[in-house]
């Protein structure tokens, strides 16, 4: 009799993301917007929410395609939702075609931002999230709609960021029927404005007495979150020189519960998207994951302990050297120009000031 020998193969189940269109009924109005759940999203474990704006005019499904924002979720472990804008009838100039909007102008009863809420309540309920991050970014005007998120939804966005999008004067903003800016607590932003931006609400002097310019707005969340009054201030590596542009970044930081804001400005950018198109020498969407995911509705992820959260996809830099304008090896020290060199070549002149 032949002996028989099963050989039992066990595969593994593989997970895929997921991206699916939803709708809402909502202001009494259908309304929809797309979230995308990355490959290792489990249920036992909450995971951040990150929302994602088009700009005005613009359309979702087209936002998401341009920022690439799903692969790096897919990596990183996070929810992303991209919400349609309705049609603005009653913001729109007479004879002018209705379009795609956030903000929509007083007296209308359409609120965005109980939207966006109402999408938090739901998102919550069938998925597991970690409601202490939620986090908010958008171009355009879907930037200036993520400082209104910032302002008057800031009891449920832990941090947001904004790319080529201004935010409203306190003014402005009233005259739409909103009220002024009034967060509750300390609130990491990241702005990325172009400094030849010649679009009317992101000019990165401002266009008073609409839009506030760029030294404003960090004042602003500066002011309000209390950190360092002077910026340390770097430069980014110009990776591209052809993209005729390159960055600088400007840091205020030691804020209350370790909050800052962050600038990344891009000299000689105009109404962009970094890393999409426009300048190349940083990936906007990487910069703002790093960035936001640091936080939850309490400030940095372990104030106190830990000054930087590396984020899952993104390989660590070993700091190897320090050198200073004459090419001198030395330590770190204040006010002064130095270069700071890491192992994979990356290089970041630094000014940290007292």
């Amino acid at each position: 009799m032949k002996n028989l020998i099963y050989i039992l193969i066990f595969l593994p189940i593989l997970s895929t993301s997921q991206t699916t269109n939803t709708n809402m009924y909502f202001d009494g109005l259908n309304r929809e917007y797309i979230i995308h759940i990355p490959s290792n999203y489990n249920e036992k474990s909450n995971m951040p929410i990150l929302f994602s704006f088009h700009g005005g005019g613009g359309y979702a499904s087209e936002h998401m395609q341009t920022i690439n924002m799903n692969a790096i979720s897919d990596t990183a472990g996070f929810i992303v939702i991209y919400p349609q804008g309705a049609i603005d009838y009653e913001g729109a100039d007479p004879g002018a075609t209705p379009s795609t909007s956030w903000l929509h102008k007083a007296p209308t009863s359409h609120n965005d931002v109980n939207f966006i809420s109402a999408i938090i309540d739901s998102i919550a309920n069938e998925y597991s999230v970690d409601l202490n991050r939620v986090y908010a970014c958008g171009y355009s005007e879907g930037g200036i709609f993520s400082y209104e998120l910032g302002c008057r939804l800031n009891d449920k966005i832990a941090a947001f960021a904004s790319v080529s999008g201004s935010m409203l004067t306190d003014s402005f903003r009233s005259d739409y029927g909103f009220g002024v800016c009034n967060p509750n607590h300390p609130t990491a932003v990241l702005l990325i404005p172009g400094t030849d931006d010649s679009n009317y609400h992101s000019i990165y002097s401002g266009f008073e007495p609409y839009y506030l310019s760029v030294i404003d707005i960090t004042n602003y969340w500066s002011v309000h979150n209390n950190t360092d009054a002077i910026p340390v201030v770097s430069d980014i590596y110009d990776s591209n020189p052809n993209d005729g542009s390159t960055v600088e970044k400007r840091e205020w930081i030691n804020g209350n519960n370790c909050s800052s804001v962050m600038e990344l400005k891009v000299v000689g950018g105009e109404h962009d998207w970094p890393g999409s198109f426009g300048n190349m020498d940083i990936s906007a969407s990487e910069e703002i994951w790093k960035f936001v995911s640091k936080y939850d509705i309490n400030g940095l992820i372990d104030c106190g302990v830990s000054d930087y959260h590396e984020p899952s996809y993104s390989k660590k830099r070993t700091l190897i050297n320090i050198i200073d304008v004459l090419g001198k090896n030395c330590k770190e020290q204040s006010n002064k120009v130095l270069f700071y060199v890491y192992d994979d070549g990356y290089v970041e002149k630094k000014i940290r000031i007292n």
